[in-house]
């Protein structure tokens, strides 16, 4: 590779690193201003990151990434390809990324495996892949309900889907959408998993939905949307 050739490289992983760290923290809710103060790392400096104009220290890094709740592989999408729209826009199955810990919750605290099938979290809404294992389900077993909408097509399994009184049973092939203000629940009654492809909108992730009853202000994300 030659010189030029590792000053673009260097300067396109700027910009993807810069990037994942402003998608990340808009959908936590954070101001710049507000990153700044959780994490330690000036504001000019975080300003200059998340433009692609300066490579953060290790230290930086840990400290945003602690801030914003993740470890710091979470800004190095694994998007390898031919072409530029290739490595911008397409995700290989091998290279999705675990939603469960950036929702701070495993499989058995959440009830289902996550994995993002969208190339980032930076548009409109966001869309990933849940796996139910049998007889899975959230153990707290609450309703959720959040502003937006959320849509879903169940591949394979069954999903036992409640939306406000009525219990609803999915198969494969089956798809939803609906007002996602509606209270609603999943789970998985069945001795097969069951998986789901779902969207939702609009991409907020709280830092902590461990300690928020509900997602997008006060509603907990990755559960409201199946």
């Amino acid at each position: 590779m030659t010189g030029q050739s590792n000053v673009k490289a260097m300067a396109k992983s700027l910009l993807t690193m810069g990037s994942e760290v402003r998608q990340l923290r808009k959908a936590r809710q954070m101001t710049l201003k507000d990153l700044s103060a959780t994490s330690g790392v000036s504001l000019s400096h975080l300003s200059t990151i998340e433009r692609g104009m300066s490579q953060p220290s290790m230290d930086a890094l840990t400290a945003i990434a602690d801030a914003l709740s993740v470890t710091p592989d979470w800004f190095f999408a694994r998007r390898p390809g031919a072409g530029p729209m290739e490595q911008a826009y397409v995700v290989r199955a091998q290279n999705r990324r675990n939603l469960n810990s950036l929702y701070g919750q495993d499989a058995q605290q959440l009830g289902y495996t996550d994995t993002l099938i969208s190339s980032s979290i930076g548009g409109n809404f966001y869309m990933g892949l849940a796996v139910y294992q049998p007889y899975s389900e959230r153990p707290d077993d609450p309703l959720h309900k959040h502003e937006g909408e959320q849509h879903g097509l169940i591949l394979e399994g069954e999903l036992e889907m409640q939306i406000g009184d009525e219990v609803i049973t999915l198969r494969a092939g089956d798809s939803y959408s609906f007002d996602a203000r509606i209270p609603h629940h999943a789970r998985n009654r069945t001795d097969k998993s069951c998986k789901l492809i779902w969207a939702v909108s609009p991409v907020v992730i709280p830092k902590d939905v461990r300690h928020n009853d509900e997602g997008r202000g006060t509603e907990s994300p990755e559960s409201d949307r199946k």
